[in-house]
């Protein structure tokens, strides 16, 4: 599949030859901007041109955010590399506009969430000619790849900090979607904080939304009701965040550093690091080895880690994470080796999680 591909876009060049891309990166009242220059690699090949689809503004923070840094860094780092995004792009929105890039003849199409799933399967099987790449979906085809990241990782770690900051031994997680990808990170950031703490305990309170500032500050302000000293988030915004430093407890943001809103109560945050799987992945497209697969790397990879401390963390904190990240990143250290999930292997855990580890009071939502 690879050596076709790669044929079809050799092909493709010579109609393209000559023709001038986009300099800088320019954004259009649709939501959609280009970069790159779009000229010849510098061994002398076509170039490769990227789509990347956000299924939310990409601002200055956030999931869609912590992509467009990645896809910034490749474009970047790579002459022969041109891209594209399209942002605030809702999931029955999306066939359209994988659609428009298949016709446009980008090489490849990487879209940034699980809700995009069926309708890339579809697309992909539809355009044989387009490589199609998927985050955070479990479908998988001969020219449709899927990627994510051990995020539960750096979620353990944030744990850590937390049952070690906590007076309480209450904490709170404003969680997003009753998906195993949430489930996870709240599973292992409870583990991690009972692996120092074994008292403390995470109360949950979902809003079943990825990106909603209000709904995310009023179930954060609902936990500090509850005597939570701790706060974490999976969401696209730094509300819960804001919400516990005017309430001066403790928190932990996601996706991007969130010192600013945070102030002397933020913690840290578990970030991504995207340009680690994207800029291998670009270079398979371009030299034609590119196979449909399933990336699942962590912190050893780099694609995943913690941002910068918060000024008022203590020593001890900062040290008994840093201990255990060089042991998880060795190996030496497993999220599960103590919990119902222990013996779970990838796909278990990518998509199967659906209950909770000791110390999460409630049940996942049906």
């Amino acid at each position: 599949m690879a050596t076709d591909i790669t044929r079809r876009r050799a092909i493709k060049a010579l109609g393209l030859a000559g023709a001038t891309g986009l300099a800088g990166c320019s954004s259009g009242g649709d939501g959609t901007a280009t970069s790159g220059d779009g000229g010849s690699g510098t061994d002398g090949s076509d170039s490769v041109r990227a789509a990347f689809v956000y299924n939310s503004e990409v601002g200055d923070q956030g999931w869609s955010w912590a992509h467009d840094q990645g896809r910034q860094a490749v474009a970047e780092e790579y002459d022969w590399l041109e891209t594209a995004y399209t942002e605030a792009v809702a999931p029955a929105d999306s066939r359209t506009v994988f659609e428009q890039y298949v016709q446009e003849d980008y090489d490849v199409v990487f879209g940034n969430t699980f809700g995009y799933m069926d309708t890339m399967v579809s697309v992909a099987e539809e355009s044989p000619d387009t490589l199609f790449e998927h985050c955070s979906g479990y479908q998988t085809s001969e020219n449709l790849g899927r990627y994510f990241g051990r995020m539960y990782q750096a979620r353990y770690l944030a744990g850590i900090a937390a049952g070690m900051l906590t007076e309480a031994n209450s904490l709170g997680y404003v969680a997003a979607l009753p998906i195993a990808e949430v489930v996870r990170g709240i599973n292992a950031f409870t583990l991690g904080a009972r692996s120092v703490n074994p008292e403390a305990t995470t109360k949950v309170r979902w809003t079943n939304t990825w990106y909603d500032p209000p709904t995310e500050q009023e179930a954060a302000n609902a936990l500090i009701d509850q005597g939570v000293d701790v706060m974490a988030q999976h969401q696209d915004s730094a509300a819960a965040v804001q919400a516990a430093a005017d309430a001066d407890i403790w928190a932990t943001g996601y996706d991007a550093p969130m010192l600013e809103q945070g102030g002397d109560n933020y913690v840290t945050s578990p970030i991504w690091h995207w340009e680690e799987f994207y800029g291998p992945t670009l270079e398979a497209v371009h030299d034609g080895s590119w196979e449909s697969d399933f990336y699942f790397d962590g912190l050893d990879s780099g694609v995943i880690g913690l941002s910068e401390w918060g000024p008022e963390v203590p020593d001890d904190v900062k040290s008994s994470v840093e201990e255990t990240h060089s042991a998880i990143e060795s190996g030496d250290a497993d999220v599960w080796a103590d919990s119902k999930f222990a013996d779970a292997d990838d796909a278990t855990l990518f998509q199967d999680m659906g209950s909770y580890v000791e110390g999460v009071e409630g049940s996942v939502p049906e």
